[in-house]
């Protein structure tokens, strides 16, 4: 098939090339003869109508459309295809900034193409895409690997290695000593202390905020934020800089919120590292998030849910059908406990898949999609599209709509298992927000197989921790809370002989007692009882907690008490998360 400059040439006619300058003369232009000017106007003519015909090709075809000559390719843009495969298939990368990455080439309804594409999204980890552009404008794109003879293999990460960290940890034991190593370390230093001090330490987020005179490091740790380090502002530039070309940010923009990724390469296996940037007062306060695989790799028993709940839960879960709710503010734990019952299920004959805002860890042997909403693919149309995937289990990231919340009732009562979230502040609180978004009661009735409502309290550290002096308020509100166990619950307290505990404080924790986190819960978990109040469609979360602990349910806050009085965790923990 004739290409289209052949079919171009054709018509116009071959033109002369444009003269060149004469040796020590005015410009060529300036001498050129009328035949040669002529010539150099049809070139002209020539080479615009040529990229007027790929144009109308490419939008015939359903592409975008670039004149790609003179386009500015960058040597992080063109090492994602490599040369032998780019000549071979005239197929470049020309445009790439962590995110995205456009391709170009001049037959892109080849099937090679889709898979070249393919590949540069994985190497990149970016969205890719893929351009029509003219042999012309490829041409000059190949040529940028002939002044690029040796293009360095680019990885969108850091790499730190096992011996790094173990330096760190020798180097930091506190954060004390991590404040004092920041003082004095390069940009480079500065963020491999942070980031390997992290990972040793078992922070959830790292946060580096510009204040007037001076930059603050604080981590979060169990849910809770700490102050670890401060630095001269005058570093800010150069560290806000570092983390931006880490995390495929522009560079140059400071006035507006941008969001990245990069991945750091342990001996362990990778951290996904979720970046988010937001302008402020003094310069750009800026929040990575470490994804490690770890944090959601508790199986279903580990989670902490014990006794006559653990069994109901179970029970629900091994169901066919039905729904499966969890409860909580954000970081209460909820989607540990949504992978928990996924990887129970997942024993290969199970077809799971996933909708997720936005997938943050990545699961073996279940299909995981993300929604879009810039492509309009949101909560409501992906799970109508996911349940003509045949599967037997859904899990939606979180049911914010009465669109979302039908389909999956929908689905739910027509033989699929559906786990998802929705926002209250307790199991029995979930009826009354489905109620309120508009759920009709005779389908949520039937439907609803159990509700989960968790928080995360802090474990005690087992090398420092010693009993507990409570004051008189405290324990009477201990007591009142522990009598209030309903006798189905299978739980009996001593009330006259109860110990508790709490963490003194050690390097090991640095100071705050505590080391690690774990659930509390209560389980409320369907019967007639409940069935027959949803039906009568007046439902308040009071009604709805009463019925539940007179059928034995034990509330989040007994749970916190009957674990603390393991000396897993203490009263304050247990209070300040469940009251």
């Amino acid at each position: 098939m004739a290409s289209i400059e052949d079919l171009l040439g054709r018509k116009l006619g071959a033109a002369k090339p444009a003269p060149t300058p004469a040796k020590g003369g005015a410009p060529a232009s300036d001498q050129a003869t009328p035949q040669e000017q002529f010539g150099t106007k049809m070139e002209e003519m020539r080479l615009k109508t040529l990229e007027g015909l790929t144009a109308g090709e490419a939008e015939r075809l359903g592409f975008p459309y670039l004149n790609l000559v003179g386009f500015p390719i960058s040597p992080e843009a063109i090492q994602l295809i490599p040369r032998e495969q780019a000549s071979r298939e005239r197929v470049v990368c020309f445009f790439y900034n962590g995110d995205e990455a456009r391709i170009a080439t001049t037959d892109p309804d080849r099937p090679v193409v889709e898979e070249i594409r393919y590949q540069v999204a994985e190497r990149g980890h970016a969205h890719a895409i893929v351009y029509m552009v003219s042999e012309r404008g490829l041409d000059k794109a190949l040529k940028v690997y002939d002044v690029l003879p040796e293009i360095r293999q680019i990885v969108k990460g850091v790499e730190i290695t096992e011996a790094e960290i173990k330096a760190v940890q020798e180097k930091v034991r506190n954060f004390r000593e991590l404040d004092a190593a920041l003082q004095k370390a390069s940009v480079t230093d500065f963020m491999a202390l942070v980031i390997a001090t992290a990972l040793s330490s078992g922070v959830s987020d790292i946060h580096v905020e510009a204040q007037e005179s001076q930059v603050d490091v604080k981590y979060r740790i169990d849910g809770v934020l700490q102050k670890v380090a401060a630095v001269a502002a005058a570093q800010w530039p150069r560290l806000v800089s570092r983390v931006k070309l880490f995390s495929g940010l522009k560079l140059n923009v400071a006035g507006v919120p941008q969001d990245g990724r990069f991945t750091i390469f342990t001996a362990g296996g990778k951290v996904d590292v979720r970046v988010s940037t937001i302008p402020s007062a003094y310069g750009e306060s800026v929040v990575m998030r470490l994804l490690k695989p770890g944090t959601i790799a508790l199986k279903f028993e580990e989670l902490g849910i014990r006794g006559r709940a653990y069994e109901q839960l179970k029970a629900q879960v091994e169901r066919p059908n039905g729904m499966i709710v969890t409860t909580g503010p954000t970081g209460s734990g909820k989607t540990t406990t949504l992978y928990a019952v996924l990887s129970k299920l997942n024993d290969g004959e199970t077809k799971i898949i996933t909708l997720e805002d936005p997938v943050e860890y990545h699961l073996g042997g279940i299909v995981q999609s993300q929604i879009d909403k810039s492509k309009d693919y949101t909560f409501a149309k992906g799970l109508n599209s996911i349940l003509r995937q045949d599967p037997d289990v859904v899990m939606v990231g979180e049911l914010r709509d009465l669109e979302t919340a039908e389909v999956a009732i929908q689905a739910a009562l027509t033989g699929h298992l559906v786990v998802s979230t929705i926002h209250t502040n307790s199991a029995a609180g979930a009826v009354p927000r489905f109620l309120s978004m508009g759920v009709k009661p005779f389908l949520l009735a039937p439907a609803l197989n159990a509700v989960i409502g968790q928080r995360l309290v802090r474990r005690i550290h087992a090398d420092c921790k010693e009993e507990a002096v409570l004051t008189p308020e405290q324990l009477a509100r201990v007591r009142e809370t522990i009598a209030a166990l309903s006798p189905k619950s299978g739980q009996a307290v001593d009330l006259d002989n109860m110990k508790f505990w709490h963490g003194r404080g050690c390097d090991a924790c640095n100071g705050s007692g505590f080391k690690g986190r774990i659930g509390i819960y209560e389980i409320m978990a369907m019967s007639p009882e409940i069935e027959k109040v949803i039906l009568s469609g007046k439902v308040s979360e009071y009604d709805m907690q009463k019925i539940a602990v007179e059928q034995g349910m034990i509330t989040m806050a007994q749970d916190g008490l009957l674990k603390a009085l393991e000396g897993v965790t203490s009263i304050e923990e247990v209070f300040s998360a469940a009251e």
